[in-house]
């Protein structure tokens, strides 16, 4: 029965990389000390990193894309090395990705033996489109681990049914659902669908958000959320469906145990079975899909 962790994490200011090894350890220590096998972090966590190329660096734009995207390579030796030794998956915080002349938005999964893979977000916001000129990146991927399928969706992607459909069906019992959001309604949007998902689907789902203010740099300057690990509200399963949750905009960790029999059973014989009913749902709306408007008489 694995161990996860989902984090609430504050965007601190870094005044040199040592800073950041340390932080990173501390948490990763304080969670696998509690017995954690999987440890997530949020979405665009990776953009602290601004913060080493200086005031003028960290404040603007397009400046921070390029600072967070130059250490990259060392911050996924630095998780990779981490999980190694404490012997914990880890999907790192996601950041950018020059994989072209525009970055995608990137989240890597590492385990106890090294890396498993990466994947990058799907639909961005508006702000990511409009603004920042983050690009979507390569298709949705499920991994196998020892811990069971998983599946990622980075923040607006777990507000899209189909998506998370598409995971499951691939086989993922685990999505995990970092984010970044810097409003109340941002986060409950994001909480909300994460919920939904691990309805639908009856699987679990792990929200970890960034959270506090990060003032120095405009791309991540105010941050709301809490840290869940969310299920199917039904039988074997908390009523509320919340398996555990940090409080609002606090710093630390939501950690639960989530057995994969109890997935296999509610799936199974649940009070309600939207995993095995969702087929039928979609033929049912393939048929609907031509239905025209009735017109007032």
């Amino acid at each position: 029965m694995p161990r996860i962790a989902a984090a609430a994490w504050p965007l601190d200011w870094l005044d040199d990389w040592a800073a950041y090894e340390t932080k990173l350890d501390r948490w990763v220590a304080e969670a696998a000390g509690q017995g954690a096998d999987l440890l997530v972090f949020p979405e665009y966590g990776l953009m602290e990193l601004a913060s080493l190329g200086g005031a003028g660096v960290a404040g603007d734009l397009e400046a921070a894309l390029h600072e967070v995207a130059r250490h990259r390579p060392a911050a996924d030796a630095l998780h990779e090395s981490v999980a190694r030794r404490h012997r914990v998956h880890i999907l790192g915080a996601s950041g950018p990705v020059f994989a072209g002349p525009r970055p995608v938005n990137r989240a890597t999964l590492f385990g106890p033996d090294g890396l498993i893979g990466h994947q990058d977000k799907q639909i961005m916001t508006r702000f990511e489109a409009e603004e920042w000129d983050v690009l979507p990146g390569g298709p949705l991927s499920v991994f196998d681990t020892a811990l069971g399928p998983i599946g990622i969706l980075i923040c607006y992607d777990v507000e899209f049914p189909l998506l998370a459909r598409a995971l499951v069906e691939a086989g993922a019992e685990i999505l995990l659902a970092p984010s970044a959001t810097e409003t109340l309604a941002g986060f409950t949007r994001v909480r909300v669908g994460a919920m939904a998902r691990a309805l639908e689907n009856q699987c679990v789902v792990v929200h970890a958000p960034t959270v506090g203010d990060a003032l120095w740099c405009p791309a991540v300057d105010r941050n709301r959320g809490r840290a869940a690990i969310y299920g199917p509200p039904d039988r074997g399963w908390p009523e509320t469906g919340i398996l555990a949750e940090t409080e609002l905009d606090r710093p630390g960790w939501a950690m639960a145990d989530v057995s994969r029999d109890a997935i296999a059973e509610v799936r199974r014989a649940g009070g309600v079975l939207n995993h095995l009913d969702w087929p039928a749902h979609v033929v049912r709306a393939g048929r609907l899909a031509g239905a025209t408007r009735s017109q007032k008489p």
